[in-house]
């Protein structure tokens, strides 16, 4: 029997079954080899599918089963661009009419053109599902799948925020299993219209699969191919989190720029989905924008994602349609932050979900890509979700004041306060700090907010005095500097001009000490030169410290030793040439740790 088979009957493996028992002759299309190496070589999954049926068909003629024959010509580029149109299907159905052969066929269209043409056609429909779904792996309690080639199927179950890894199944998936279900999950995506593929990329296929959202990855992108499905197993109404009536009022009465926070798994897009469907109750015009689609919301809302791959586009489509509210999962790039604000500012009610361990991480995603005082206006509501429930809520003022802990009036600078939002207290000051933008907490976490301050600092006043010297923040609005003795005066300046100078650019009252006051001792550092690297060595329990390093009891140079107890010098630089000279001279290298 003589046979041509076009691109569907390859990829889906129907035609090779046809073929296995011998005796035929197989004439292949060149269209159908450029269309399955295009689909390969863009990463995509049927491109590969094919290839590998491919490789099996040529195997029946190497065993002597089977002749094979390519026919006709590769597709040129106006054929390319209309093959949806029907233009390589043709070219196909040419090949079967010029050779008098049967089109073996899995495509409906494609069989009944052939058919009016008077062509011989084997159609053979699609079997529709592998022996296992991707549905068959979830239970009630199952948010997650995850399923990898030669490993055992694992699931996350629980409820949000207290999930748990599990094996579904002793038995280990094969690469074939896999495959199977990756191409049943496209092919039922494209044939179901409450189904689509969001994105397609090469080595990445995202499905939204009716409320199943399904990430199949494949080489070069992975390692192998992997299958993650993931699916809300909660649904509920505002009335569910039992919020106090001032915020419900906040949230509904008014529109606000809300940022909704928390870990993977919280619980931060069932409830973005509860505050979608009470707007809608409200008879508010309701939009969502998202990338993929997931929200389980009702039909009268509708869903956008990306419009030709952009979100600024997609934002202004929306500033055309005018909806009340706008839900926004997930807030990430730099892109997603400036479309909120363009459509806040725009007077739309925002709410953005952003994944934040800590209330005030959200808060901080803001700073740099937000000018610091369109904050307030851009996103003034913050509710932190953890294990499915509303674990804080903040919300954003913006005044001129003098920080917390600060004491002079001209100190006095633009300030966003965040408060609780239930009993009012002040959490966290947000305010520049010399050239930079600090979240500084007024209560709690002071040893953090120090080892930040220090940090900054540190690199202001190098560029002043040089590399000798340490800081060290003593109260809210003071710090002290040690520097060598020898220079202190130096440091003040005439009639303590300079000090006072350095203390307008950091905002902090500053004591000038001297550095051998400190009263730890000198560590001996092992000293080893290889090539243009002078290697200091100390024992490993002062790691990660930071002090000076000295020549018997002369200050050289400050610096940090590694994990490890190691500083690497480079032996051309100024700190390099002074311990050369110092071992010249018979001294031993000290560290002195502050």
């Amino acid at each position: 029997m003589r046979y041509v088979p076009d691109t569907s009957v390859i990829i889906n493996g129907k035609f090779y079954e046809v073929i296995e028992s011998g005796g035929h002759e197989v004439i292949i299309p060149e269209s159908v080899i450029s269309e399955i190496e295009a689909q390969a070589n863009r990463g995509l999954m049927i491109g590969f599918t094919g290839l590998r049926e491919l490789e099996k068909i040529r195997s029946l003629e190497r065993e002597g089963r089977i002749k094979i024959t390519f026919y006709g010509k590769r597709p040129e580029r106006w054929q390319i661009e209309r093959a949806k149109s029907g233009e390589i299907d043709d070219m196909i159905r040419l090949v079967a009419l010029e050779n008098g052969a049967t089109l073996v066929t899995s495509d409906f269209v494609q069989a009944s053109i052939a058919r009016v043409k008077g062509i011989d056609v084997l159609y053979i429909e699609t079997k529709r599902g592998p022996s296992i779904k991707i549905e068959d792996f979830f239970d009630d309690e199952t948010m997650s799948v995850h399923l990898k080639a030669n490993t055992k199927p694992l699931a996350k179950k629980g409820a949000p925020g207290r999930f748990k890894l599990a094996e579904i199944s002793d038995k280990i998936l094969d690469y074939s299993s896999l495959e199977e279900i990756a191409m049943d999950i496209i092919e039922r995506a494209r044939g179901d219209e409450n189904s689509y593929v969001e994105i397609e990329m090469k080595g990445v296929t995202v499905v939204q699969l009716r409320e199943y959202r399904i990430v199949i990855t494949r080489e070069p992108f992975s390692d192998g191919i992997e299958i993650t499905a993931v699916r809300p197993i909660a649904k509920f109404s505002i009335d569910h989190y039992g919020l106090d009536e001032r915020l419900l009022n906040r949230l509904r009465e008014t529109t606000r720029g809300v940022i909704i926070s928390g870990p993977p798994g919280a619980g931060k897009t069932t409830f973005a989905q509860a505050l979608a469907e009470m707007y809608s109750s409200l008879g508010k015009i309701v939009k969502t924008i998202e990338r993929p689609r997931d929200l389980q919301v009702r039909d009268e809302i509708t869903q956008y994602t990306a419009l030709e791959g952009s979100m600024e586009k997609t934002g202004h489509i929306l500033l055309l349609v005018r909806p009340d509210f706008t839900i926004y999962d997930e807030v990430r790039t730099s892109e997603d932050f400036q479309v909120y604000a363009d459509l806040r500012l725009s007077g739309v009610g925002m709410v953005g979900v952003v994944h934040a361990t800590r209330p005030v991480d959200a808060i901080q995603r803001l700073i740099g890509r937000i000018e610091l005082g369109m904050i307030p206006q851009v996103a003034d509501t913050f509710i932190h979700i953890e294990s499915g429930g509303i674990k804080s809520v903040y919300y954003l003022e913006y005044t001129v004041k003098v920080p917390s802990g600060m004491r002079e009036q001209d100190l006095s600078r633009p300030v966003i306060e965040v408060r609780d939002f239930y009993n009012n207290s002040l959490e966290y000051e947000i305010y520049s700090f010399g050239e930079q933008v600090v979240v500084v907490p007024v209560k709690g976490e002071r040893n953090r907010v120090y080892e930040l301050a220090e940090s900054k600092i540190h690199d202001m006043i190098k560029r002043h005095i040089g590399q000798v010297f340490r800081v060290e923040i003593t109260s809210l609005s003071s710090m002290s500097l040690y520097v060598p003795k020898e220079r202190i005066p130096e440091i003040i300046g005439k009639g303590g001009e300079n000090i006072e100078n350095l203390e307008r650019l950091i905002g902090l009252h500053i004591d000038v000490l001297p550095m051998q006051e400190e009263a730890r001792e000198k560590v001996p550092l092992m000293v080893q030169r290889k090539k243009d690297l002078i290697y200091l060595i100390a024992s490993g329990e002062y790691g990660g410290k930071e002090g000076a390093v000295l020549a018997d009891d002369e200050v050289l140079f400050s610096g940090i030793l590694s994990r490890d107890g190691i500083m690497k010098i480079k032996r051309n630089s100024q700190q390099g040439n002074s311990i050369m000279k110092a071992l010249e001279e018979g001294k031993k290298i000290y560290f002195k740790p502050w």
